[in-house]
């Protein structure tokens, strides 16, 4: 079966720090490709970053700057470092994880972990 578990959320204050994890699936097909996302009531799950298993990344234009996404390929986690903090940051973090399973890819998600930036 594969899990994801997201942790590190809570509140923080504007211009604060948190870093989010994310404990990968070590199901075989699964892959370092792994992805943040975040969404709010109501609106669409928006993409935040990702990583590659070649190490490249990139990162919503939204948190370019300040967030910093990593991977332990030893520890099978994923890391999202967040700094500089504001309003606009609040949501529910959820990771994404690329498995190939039954004879394709498709994305595994976590259940995710509220983040809110409150004054």
């Amino acid at each position: 079966q594969i899990h994801l578990q997201e942790s590190g959320g809570g509140s923080v204050q504007p211009g604060g720090s948190l870093t989010l994890t994310c404990a990968a699936s070590t199901y075989p097909g699964c892959s370092p490709d792994m992805a943040w996302y975040r969404q709010t009531p109501g609106a669409e799950r928006d993409f935040v970053a990702k990583i590659q298993d070649d190490g490249s990344v990139a990162y919503a234009d939204a948190v370019m700057g300040r967030f910093s996404i990593s991977y332990d390929n030893a520890a099978k986690t994923c890391y999202l470092q967040m700094n500089d903090l504001d309003f606009r940051d609040t949501a529910m973090y959820v990771c994404s994880q690329i498995c190939f399973v039954d004879g394709i890819y498709q994305s595994y998600w976590g259940q995710g972990t509220q983040v809110t930036v409150t004054a």
